[in-house]
């Protein structure tokens, strides 16, 4: 696996999984036990604080309060800085954030709302044009009638 980028190592995992005559479609944890067991993957001493920062990451990521208008929101919040040459992802939390760190790390978050979205569509295009035999799949990006049902739907709920 020498030479091969992160995400091509992990592929290739897969990729043996899946020749290995393994269950297909499969999830994550499958694949996991099998290259563990297997002996094709193994924990690196140096990427165990880069697992429990992930772990860190994603439970800060799901902590959530009520605000005084009763909304169920996100606690904590990440932004990506540059500081001294260097890229890091700062976490703060709403009650106490500044509006510069806020507004850095709401652009953000649209903005990896739009990258998804831009994959989405290059997906279901591409599986319209190529693999489906039946009616194209549509996919509608306007959020607005989603947000105005949830917020319709959280009033009679609230």
């Amino acid at each position: 696996m020498r030479g091969q980028t992160f995400t091509e190592q992990r592929l290739e995992i897969v990729q043996q999984y899946r020749d290995a005559g393994q269950p297909w479609p499969a999830t994550a944890k499958q694949m996991a036990a099998w290259a563990i067991r297997e002996g094709r993957w193994r924990p690196q001493p140096a990427a165990l604080i880069g697992q429990c920062a992930e772990e860190l990451a994603r439970a800060l990521r799901e902590d959530y309060y009520v605000d005084p208008q009763g909304r169920t929101v996100r606690t904590k919040h990440a932004a990506r800085l540059e500081q001294h040459g260097e890229q890091l992802v700062l976490w703060a939390d709403i009650r106490t954030a500044d509006p510069t760190h806020m507004e850095i790390a709401f652009q953000q978050r649209r903005q990896q709302i739009v990258g998804d979205c831009r994959q989405l569509k290059a997906d279901v295009d591409s599986y319209n044009e190529n693999a489906n035999v039946g009616m194209p799949i549509q996919m509608v990006f306007d959020f607005s009638q989603d947000l105005a049902e949830l917020a319709a739907m959280a009033a009679l709920v609230g």
